[in-house]
């Protein structure tokens, strides 16, 4: 009898100091427990997670967006204007702070500079940072809008002479996208054929008026007078067919036009590349490597080998990723 009470003073001593303990820290414990809960409720998308944090407190950074909007309405994203602008907030704001203690603690440590450079140096690249994050976070919408628009203009010539096999059998134009929207979900004709049709089966439009609330926000000048003439075409009573026809003939010579035009660019671009990626870094690190061998030709506060680490480890990499987007953006996706 004494061994269990003695056990079970133990245990009430032990829940009354753990109590004890916690009560001057559960506010803190309170506030890390609902920033889990939101981290697990927006786990899935970033943006949920970035509006759930700071999304109140975005208003008087709005007028700062105000060219973004178009862009997101224009790259085909799902995502509101105030939870992107949240991820861009909160964003450029974690990858700063990250910067600001990881880069000094790795110059003073491994590099072995000083305390003032590496801190000099840690604030300025995180300054960097947080605008390199928000620049690219703003030319985002931008380089998927494009890409949008080089996806339906590559797929038009093919998508039109669907189009017109279809008008020519008959079929209602509304039914023709819908057709269109069934053809592959990788197609970025189709999922503008969706949104149309969710247009019409959720919020109630015809599909006329669908299809000119699509030409309004698509970011291809080509794939809008499409959109246009279709409409005219099916309003005025003129022969569906032969314009369809027409268009899908008329695209396919741009096809070609543009395939010839990246051709010619592509040799450009690999004449520029073996210049300056190849030939240029392998004289650079020839360069450094004898002057670190020689024991001088510093930059600055940089030697030499520290130079040579910053060439190899991140200006090639970074310059083959810059060739990689250049080379995205000017080719055809065909």
């Amino acid at each position: 009898m004494s061994t269990s009470k003695t056990r079970k003073k133990l245990k009430r001593e032990y829940n009354r100091s753990q109590k004890f303990i916690s009560r001057p820290f559960s506010p803190i414990t309170n506030i890390f427990s609902h920033w889990i809960e939101r981290l697990k409720l927006g786990a899935t998308k970033p943006q949920i997670f970035a509006y759930q944090i700071i999304g109140r407190r975005t208003n008087r950074f709005m007028p700062l967006f105000k060219d973004l909007d178009i862009n997101l309405k224009k790259s085909g994203m799902k995502i509101s204007f105030k939870a992107y602008v949240s991820t861009v907030i909160l964003g450029s704001l974690l990858l700063s702070a990250s910067v600001i203690i990881v880069v000094p603690l790795l110059l003073f440590f491994v590099f072995k500079m000083s305390l003032f450079s590496s801190l000099l140096f840690g604030g300025g690249l995180s300054l960097f940072a947080g605008a390199l994050t928000v620049m690219g976070f703003y030319v985002y919408p931008t380089y998927q809008a494009d890409t949008l628009k080089r996806d339906l203009e590559d797929e038009m010539p093919f998508a039109t002479g669907y189009m017109s096999i279809l008008a020519g059998a008959g079929v209602p134009p509304d039914f023709i996208w819908r057709s269109l929207a069934q053809i592959d979900a990788s197609l970025a004709i189709s999922d503008v054929a969706r949104t149309v049709i969710r247009d019409v089966e959720l919020f109630g439009f015809d599909a006329l008026s669908a299809l000119e609330a699509t030409s309004k926000r698509t970011p291809s000048e080509r794939f809008k007078e499409l959109i246009e003439g279709f409409i005219s075409v099916v309003y005025s009573g003129g022969n569906l067919v032969k314009y369809l026809r027409n268009r899908s003939q008329q695209y396919m010579q741009l096809k070609k036009i543009a395939l010839k035009r990246f051709s010619d660019n592509l040799g450009v671009l690999a004449e520029f590349y073996v210049t300056l990626m190849v030939a240029g870094s392998l004289i650079f690190v020839v360069m450094l490597a004898v002057m670190a061998m020689l024991g001088g030709g510093g930059v600055g506060m940089f030697d030499s080998r520290l130079l040579l680490q910053l060439l190899t480890y991140l200006g090639l990499p970074i310059g083959s990723v810059v060739f990689l987007i250049i080379l995205d953006i000017v080719s055809p996706k065909s």
